[in-house]
C-alpha cells in the first residue's frame, strides 16, 4: 500500500489486549463459582480400610446427617417422603445404585430403616460411602 512519497507495506498485528481481557476475568469467574459447585453436605464419615470405588457420572447419593436429616443429594426429604421420591427418581435411571452416606453418629437402626426404604423403592445397589483409615493416629 504505497502512502505519499514513500513506499509503505500494511502493519497488521493481532490484539491480544482483549482476548487477555476476556479470559482473566473468566479465570476470576471460575475461581469463585468453582468452590460453590461442590456436591456435598458435611458428614463426618466412619474410616475403614478398604479401597475407593470407581467414580461414575451422575451418582445418586442418600446422605444421613448428625440431625438424621436425611439428603437425596442437595435436598432434603423426610423417612416417609424417601420411598416415593426414589421410586420417581429411580424410575427415570438406568443405573439403580445408590451411594449411601451416615455421619458415624447415626444410630444403626436409623440407618437401616433407610436402608429398608431404599430396597423398597427399588435400589439394585446399596454403596456405603466411607472414609479411608487414618493409620497415623
Amino acid at each position: 500500500m504505497k502512502t505519499g512519497s514513500k513506499n509503505r507495506s500494511a502493519f497488521s498485528e493481532i490484539n491480544v489486549t482483549p482476548l487477555v481481557d476476556v479470559m482473566l476475568v473468566l479465570l476470576i469467574i471460575f475461581m469463585i463459582t468453582a468452590p460453590a459447585l461442590q456436591n456435598g453436605l458435611p458428614v463426618d464419615l466412619p474410616e475403614v480400610d478398604a479401597g475407593a470405588l470407581p467414580g461414575e457420572t451422575q451418582e445418586l447419593v442418600l446422605t444421613i446427617s448428625r440431625k438424621q436429616e436425611i439428603f437425596i443429594n442437595r435436598f432434603q426429604v423426610r423417612l416417609g417422603e424417601l420411598e416415593p421420591k426414589l421410586k420417581e427418581i429411580l424410575s427415570q435411571r438406568s443405573d439403580k445404585t445408590i451411594y449411601l452416606r451416615a455421619d458415624k453418629t447415626v444410630p444403626y437402626g436409623f440407618v437401616v430403616a433407610v436402608m429398608a426404604e431404599l430396597m423398597k423403592a427399588g435400589a439394585k445397589n446399596i454403596g456405603v460411602v466411607t472414609e479411608a483409615e487414618n493409620f497415623e493416629k
